[in-house]
């Protein structure tokens, strides 16, 4: 049976729901920054952007994804800006260099990026959801690093961890300062500072 002449293609039905989704999350972290996460139903999420409470799980399994997500496309972008370093640059400089997606997420969506970071630094869980997060992206950084590091595997792979985890340590300080100071300081001079700071 052919597809009705009124059926959008599979591509538009695509972008029209990312649009949803986008529209959703907007109105959902606004309620997050003005209530607070816990006192924020899904329902009071669905009212605000009129659909059901069944309709906002078809966009997003929890509420919490809303705030953190899938940590899988921006870690994969991270780790790809870590791969695309010289060769020759030390790793502690690879590893700075590698969160060039976050500056640039932060400096584009400045006011959006400020409201997640506040509702996340607020909220237990969501800071919970942050550290499974860190965790999936060293597991992405892990093979890029190890790779340019000398001496036995186990050796490598042990440094390797012991300074992702200190870089991304590095990044959470620098994006809390940032919304401290409403994004007056971009984020990558705070991260030049944090990363100066763990080296000394």
């Amino acid at each position: 049976m052919s597809k009705s002449l009124s059926s959008p293609p599979a591509g538009l039905r695509s972008v029209t729901r990312a649009s949803v989704r986008d529209h959703v999350a907007e109105q959902a972290l606004k309620l997050f920054d003005e209530r607070g996460f816990d006192q924020t139903t899904v329902d009071d999420i669905a009212a605000a952007v009129g659909m059901s409470a069944r309709s906002f799980f078809r966009y997003f399994p929890t509420k919490e994804d809303v705030v953190i997500g899938d940590p899988a496309p921006f870690g994969l972008m991270v780790r790809d800006s870590a791969a695309d370093r010289p060769d020759d640059e030390p790793v502690w400089q690879v590893l700075r260099r590698a969160f060039a997606p976050v500056e640039t997420n932060t400096s584009v969506a400045t006011a959006a990026g400020l409201r997640t970071m506040r509702v996340m630094m607020s909220t237990a869980s969501l800071r919970a959801r942050n550290l499974e997060k860190h965790i999936a992206w060293a597991a992405y950084l892990e093979p890029v690093i190890v790779a340019r590091l000398d001496g036995p595997e186990d050796g490598r792979r042990f440094r390797a961890q012991t300074m992702i985890h200190a870089a991304l340590a590095c990044l959470d300080v620098a994006l809390a300062e940032w919304t401290r100071r409403d994004g007056a300081t971009p984020v990558g001079q705070l991260l030049d500072e944090t990363f100066a700071t763990a080296r000394a």
